[in-house]
């Protein structure tokens, strides 16, 4: 039996959204599979054969027990006291900090335990389990992560306690992108604990970060829409503005957004939590994402060339 969660880029809110401030984001065709089988041992038992960069799974172990349990806690459908389940991990994403690899791999361990068991789950089901997993990584996770990597497509989000908002943002046709990964592991949950402990220390200076990210969200979104391209690239680099402002950039992250904005990327920026993992360049047309993609290769090993949204 196997399950499936989809890689996902933020294009506008990382850190933001946790604030319940707009998110713009979308899965990418990456994704990590899960094969399920029957297990003589009861629990939840995954043997993670994943593609991943030097590090990422061994500073990640303990968060990935955690969410392990959160997932088990998720589905009391199973009685993990008597059923035990093997998961085999696998798929063509990379697992690093910022492409969405622990939601991907709460969605797909979902969806495939769902399978084994017959439980007949819908999407709806599997993302609000894959957010209770991702509580081992992040803690207190936006939601973001999980929605994209369950439905695969771009979409606007914010966080509400009344329940998410949640829209499908359809662009008529899709536009690529380049993701870059520096190597270097980020824990989540320290990133996200340390914008907060800043913004209770300097209210009035997040205050004012936090009032300008809104207008450039919302003004990333009629720009998405019209497919002005131009316009959209400049405001990832207004949001990558910000982003150095509450202190989650990292110097291996401003060298790749430099390489990337050198070859001719519209726009480029932190995608993720920061302090490390990924980056992502706005390069429209396949001409200009192999340009981009290329001068990137020559800084760091993992790089992806993606595309969202499209209808």
């Amino acid at each position: 039996m196997v399950g499936y969660g989809y890689g996902k880029v933020i294009l506008f809110g990382e850190h933001f959204v946790v604030y319940n401030l707009l998110g713009i984001a979308g899965g990418i065709d990456n994704k990590t599979v899960a094969v399920a089988e029957a297990s003589n041992e009861p629990g939840l038992h995954v043997v993670d054969n994943r593609p991943a960069a030097p590090g990422y799974k061994e500073k990640k172990a303990e968060h990935f027990k955690e969410s392990l349990e959160y997932i088990k806690k998720a589905m009391p459908q199973v009685d993990w006291a008597t059923k035990g389940v093997k998961i085999t991990l696998g798929g063509d994403l990379v697992a690093a900090s910022g492409v969405g690899a622990s939601a991907a791999s709460c969605a797909a361990i979902a969806r495939a335990v769902d399978e084994l068991f017959g439980l007949g789950l819908d999407d709806d089901a599997i993302n609000d389990i894959a957010y209770e997993g991702e509580k081992g990584y992040h803690g207190n996770p936006s939601g973001l992560d999980n929605t994209c990597s369950t439905y695969g497509t771009l979409i606007t989000f914010r966080r509400d306690p009344a329940g998410n908002q949640i829209s499908k943002l359809e662009l008529d046709e899709k536009v690529e992108m380049v993701m870059a990964n520096t190597g270097v592991a980020a824990d989540t949950k320290a990133v996200v604990a340390g914008v907060r402990e800043r913004k209770d220390r300097e209210p009035e200076k997040y205050e004012q970060v936090f009032e300008d990210y809104e207008s450039v969200v919302e003004e990333a979104l009629g720009a998405l829409k019209a497919a002005d391209w131009k316009r959209v690239g400049e405001l990832m680099d207004r949001n990558q503005e910000l982003l150095r402002a509450i202190e989650v950039s990292h110097p291996k992250l401003e060298e790749l957004i430099q390489t990337a904005k050198s070859a001719g990327a519209y726009g480029a920026k932190i995608t993720g939590g920061g302090a490390g993992g990924y980056m992502v360049a706005l390069t429209p047309g396949k001409e200009l994402q192999e340009k981009v993609a290329s001068a990137l290769k020559d800084k760091v090993d993992i790089v992806l060339k993606v595309s969202v949204g499209g209808k």
